[in-house]
Parts: C-alpha cells; sequence; structure tokens
C-alpha cells in the first residue's frame, strides 16, 4: 500500500527498493511520534467539522491502541506498505472503516515526515540534555575530589607549568556547558510545528495551525509554508551541530585519558574489568573504550558536513535525498549517548597518581613560578625571565617545589569556580 498509489500505477520493484532504502528502519524509529501527530489532526480535523465526533472519537481510540502496541514492540510495517504513514492510517482503516481514510485530510507525507521528525528530534535534545548533565555533574565531583592533586600541564606536548586534576576535570565540564548552548539553540529550532504546511504549499481546508501546535507542545509554528518544509534538512543539521559539540568535547577528554593512561605519561589508571589487552604482550592494558569513545564521536563531528553536502544548493520543495538525512542523524544520536554513558562508566571507577610533579623530569616547570617569584620581589619581569632562563641554559636552577604548593593553591589551581560553572549551567538548562 502506498498513499499515492492509484489503478495502474505498479512500479518496478528495483525502483521501489532503491527508493525506499532504509527508511522502513527509520520510521520504525519514529511510529509512536506518528501516532502523536496524527491524533492532534485529527483533533484539529474534528474541530474545523471535517470530522464529526463519532469518527474522531473512533480515530482516537484505535490511535491510542495502535500507540500501545507500539510502546508493547508488537507494530510492525508490512512486506508491500511503504512506510509508516501508509502503514498507520492501513491499521486505522481496518478497524473502524471509512474514517480511517479521512485522516490524511489537510495533510501531505511531507509535513507528516516533518513534524515526526521534530518530535523525535525534540525528545532526543531533551535525552541528551539529561545526559550531558550527568557527565557535568561527575566531572564537577571529581574536579573538586582531587583539586589538591597536581598534574603537569603541556602545551605543544612539551612540559609547561602545574596544573591539577580539579582543572582538568573541571575544563571539560565548562566546555560541555557551551556544547548544551548550541543544543539549546537547535531544540528553539526544533520546537515549531510544521503541521498544517501540507507539501509546502498549505491547503484550501480551514486548518486550525494554532491547535495542533498547542496539542503538540510546541512552543510555535512553522508560519510559512514554504520554510516549513524548507526545514527539512536545516532542522537535522543545526541539531548535528550540537551533537557535534558535545563529541568533541568528549573526544578530546578520551584522548587525553589515552594518553595519561600510557606507561611513559602514567598519571591515571582504569580496573582490569575496564580495560582490554594484548593477544601476545602479556604486559598491556589498552585504552580501547576510550579509543572507541574518541572514533565514534570524530565521526560525529563529520555529520553536520554530510548533511551540508547532502542538502547544499537544493532548490525550493521537497527532494526525495531528505530521507537521506534520518540515516544520517538517528544512528549518531544513539552513538553520542553511549559514547556520554561509557565516558561515565569509565571516570567513575578512574584511579589518579599522586605526587607526579615529584618525578626528576618535572624539576623545570616550576620555572614560571620562579620568575613570579623574583617579580614579586621588585625585578621588572623581563629581568627576572632572563635570570631564571640562565639559571636553567647552566644547569643550577633550581626550587623548593613545597613552595608553588601553597601558593598555586591561592592562585589559579585553587580557584576551580565551581559554583559559577555550576551556575553558567543552571543558566544553559532554561533554555530547553
Amino acid at each position: 500500500m502506498k498513499l499515492w498509489e492509484k489503478k495502474g500505477s505498479d512500479i518496478n520493484s528495483q525502483i521501489e527498493q532503491f527508493t525506499v532504502g532504509r527508511d522502513t528502519e527509520f520510521d520504525m524509529v519514529l511510529a509512536k511520534y506518528d501516532v502523536q501527530g496524527s491524533m492532534a489532526h485529527a483533533k484539529m480535523l474534528e474541530s474545523v467539522k471535517m470530522l464529526t465526533p463519532e469518527e474522531g472519537n473512533a480515530i482516537q481510540a484505535e490511535l491510542k491502541n495502535l500507540e500501545e502496541e507500539i510502546k508493547l514492540g508488537r507494530f510492525r510495517i508490512e512486506a508491500g506498505v511503504e512506510d509508516i504513514h501508509s502503514q498507520i492510517e492501513l491499521n486505522l482503516t481496518r478497524k473502524i472503516g471509512e474514517a480511517g481514510k479521512k485522516i490524511h485530510s489537510g495533510r501531505s507525507r511531507n509535513d507528516q515526515v516533518a513534524v515526526d521528525i521534530k518530535l523525535f528530534l525534540r525528545a532526543e535534545i531533551l535525552n541528551l540534555k539529561t545526559a550531558v548533565k550527568s557527565l557535568f555533574d561527575l566531572l564537577i565531583s571529581l574536579s573538586d575530589k582531587y583539586k589538591e592533586d597536581l598534574l603537569p600541564g603541556y602545551t605543544h606536548l612539551q612540559i609547561a607549568m602545574p596544573s591539577s586534576f580539579g582543572l582538568w576535570f573541571g575544563s571539560f565540564a565548562e566546555s560541555l556547558t557551551d556544547d548544551l548552548e548550541i543544543l539549546a539553540a537547535a531544540y528553539q529550532v526544533v520546537n515549531k510545528n510544521p503541521l498544517g504546511s501540507g507539501a509546502g504549499y498549505g491547503s484550501s481546508f480551514p486548518l486550525n495551525r494554532q491547535l495542533t501546535t498547542e496539542l503538540l507542545e510546541f512552543k510555535s509554528l512553522n508560519y510559512n509554508v514554504v520554510y516549513a518544509q524548507m526545514s527539512r534538512g536545516k532542522t537535522e543539521k543545526l541539531v548535528s551541530f550540537g551533537l557535534s559539540s558535545v563529541a568533541a568535547t568528549i573526544s578530546r577528554l578520551a584522548m587525553d585519558c589515552c594518553l595519561y593512561m600510557s606507561q611513559n605519561f602514567g598519571f591515571i589508571s582504569f580496573p582490569d574489568e575496564l580495560t582490554t589487552g594484548s593477544s601476545i604482550m602479556p604486559h598491556k592494558k589498552n585504552p580501547d573504550v576510550f579509543e572507541l569513545i574518541r572514533g565514534r564521536s570524530n565521526r560525529i563531528q563529520s555529520i553536520p558536513n554530510e548533511l551540508s553536502l547532502l542538502m547544499n544548493n537544493l532548490p525550493s520543495g521537497y527532494h526525495r535525498e531528505m530521507q537521506l538525512t534520518k540515516e544520517i542523524l538517528f544512528p549518531a544520536l544513539e552513538d553520542l549517548k553511549s559514547c556520554i554513558d561509557m565516558t561515565m562508566l569509565m571516570l567513575s571507577h578512574i584511579r589518579v597518581k599522586k605526587d607526579i610533579l615529584h618525578d626528576e623530569k618535572y624539576k623545570y616547570i616550576f620555572s614560571v613560578e620562579a620568575v613570579n617569584e623574583l617579580a614579586n620581589q621588585g625585578v621588572p619581569f623581563r629581568e627576572a625571565y632572563q635570570t631564571i632562563g640562565n639559571r636553567i641554559q647552566a644547569g643550577n636552577f633550581s626550587f623548593d617545589q613545597s613552595k608553588p604548593l601553597k601558593h598555586t593553591h591561592e592562585g589559579s589551581l585553587g580557584n576551580l569556580n565551581l559554583s559559577e560553572i555550576g551556575a553558567e549551567m543552571e543558566k544553559v538548562l532554561t533554555k530547553f
């Protein structure tokens, strides 16, 4: 069954297989949202007298039955049925007769798919927001827990200045607040109702688009019906920027963990059950989880570009390649949630090495502290810099490592600003 099917309109099976592609697979993800959209549309049709109260009640009752079947995993798209929209209309017609055929009045598959995707993305963004907030809370907790444990800071992968595990964990927490800013901006675009725009050119039926906006709990609607259709692809791309931003933070954290786990650094470790081994080297404890998090997160960062290439230079109106956005974006959502879950699992069991900076190779890491000490005594900074530089070059630089511990924790290393970062996160969360 196809919604556009007419007598004598049989289509070549190869053409059908190619044009449908993986749509059926992703339509199952959208099934419950298609039911929600149909419920709202049917109520609106009844309100404008295009359905009788009896027809409206029958449709609502059967849609609720379908919603329950979907929830229980019993719903299927039958062989020969083109998509989720056709299947739901077919099921309605089988159960309640002619009234089921009226459900499509005043809408096209174009606005039907658009509203399904927006409902789905809205729910997924809120789920992702919750997951990111959980990771944020864990990072803030770790930052506070390890604020006294010093960590060598690197620039150009060269030993630079003292840092702390508190600052390291906290940096990724604050990064997530900016990532959620981008996701919140995408959410505002997603939270607009395209239903009632039809194929992108409206309808001559007296549709009440404000009613469906309220029933589906959208903040507002896409007012211009042509733009409602143009928002397909654009909406997905904006969401992908949010995913990409979160993925970039997680990827960088994963890379640090891979580096810090290595024997050459040895800053952190994990229980054996969270690492893997080598088939021939018995001493190996590999960071496979973080490597896969890094790899998957990097793939997610490519998605905005992939969607841009797919949608670039399309004229106004609907075009069939828009269906490909689902197979690009939907798996990425699952991948990102999985990466967040695994990052939380790993960080919940992280072991931090103590007294790292006592190693001889870090003897110059306090050179800036030595320069600052001279400057605090009134020596011009450039002269102080030259003095300490000359000592290092001559091989006679030394610094009492007990001194900067107190000094730095009164300064930048001690000021983690955790409450301020937490307040920023709370502000961002109000934008969803």
